[in-house]
């Protein structure tokens, strides 16, 4: 275990002790797939749009949050080479933001 000025230091590094707390812990998976079932439940969605949306909540079960410039990256990008854009409408992919933020500020602790 670290010292307080460790802890503090690795709070700061993770915007907040709450991030850092949730970057050890990760989420519930259920937790974090309910946010995202809007996307699925239509049962409108493609097997590209299930993939990504998998892979986004793989990625805040096991971290916690999620730096959404991710989405442009690899694994994302080898579903979506030019980002969620290109599986999702505009909007679709703004509320995929959303979820991401939302689930991200859950991890700040007020005081």
């Amino acid at each position: 275990m670290g010292d307080q000025a460790q802890i503090e230091k690795a709070a700061e590094l993770s915007r907040g002790l709450g991030r850092f707390i949730r970057s050890l812990v990760g989420l519930d998976r259920a937790a974090v797939a309910a946010e995202f079932s809007a996307f699925v439940s239509a049962g409108t969605a493609s097997a590209d749009q299930l993939e990504f949306v998998e892979l986004v909540i793989e990625h805040l079960t096991e971290r916690g949050t999620m730096d959404p410039r991710l989405l442009y990256e690899s694994p994302f990008k080898d579903i979506a080479p030019s980002g969620p854009e290109q599986v999702f409408s505009i909007e679709r992919t703004d509320d995929l933001f959303d979820a991401i933020a939302r689930l991200n500020n859950s991890a700040s602790i007020v005081a």
